[in-house]
């Protein structure tokens, strides 16, 4: 059903523009971002991917191959360490399916996967950099200015993005009437 419907262009072009605004908005925006000591994270390709699992209207977006991807295009782009997106991207998308069961398809529902997966997001990444010598900030540190700013951020974005992606996935996914 994926392949019959508007979905099979929006979903993939919303995808690139997500991945292209979040590189850009945190060179726009680089000294609100990461004004010492603090830093966020924009994360509008995972908001991207989160809400997709949940609008896609009974039409299966294959998420998990589109995550892959762009994890591969955010680590060549962004990362520095090839794999950590590719591998984390399809991790919370999992993570979102597998909460997804658990609770009810409604906003407040749907902001608190959000925030976990942010979160796991987050801190695995962070993680990741401090095994491989990246970073040397202690936890205390990375949860007070970096995943607590990041978190505002990202939750800023899934409120005012919630009903306009909404709409757009449900465009596309109903069938013209003429």
């Amino acid at each position: 059903m994926y392949r019959l419907s508007r979905l099979k262009y929006v979903f993939p072009l919303g995808l690139f523009v997500s991945l292209f605004l979040d590189g850009a908005l945190s060179h726009v925006w680089a000294p609100l971002f990461f004004r010492y000591p603090y830093s966020m994270m924009s994360e509008l390709a995972l908001l991207w991917l989160v809400l997709a699992y949940f609008f896609e209207n009974g039409i299966d977006i294959p998420l998990i191959p589109f995550a892959i991807a762009a994890g591969v295009v955010a680590d060549m782009y962004s990362s520095g360490i090839l794999g950590l997106y590719m591998v984390l991207y399809p991790c919370i998308v999992a993570l979102t399916q597998l909460l997804a069961k658990y609770f009810s398809g409604s906003f407040l529902s749907m902001i608190m996967i959000f925030f976990v997966d942010v979160v796991a997001f987050a801190t695995i990444n962070y993680w990741a950099y401090y095994m491989v010598g990246v970073t040397n900030t202690n936890f205390g540190d990375f949860l007070a200015f970096s995943l607590a700013p990041t978190l505002a951020l990202n939750l800023v974005y899934f409120v005012v993005l919630y009903w306009p992606i909404q709409s757009l996935f449900n465009w596309a996914t109903t069938e013209n009437k003429v």
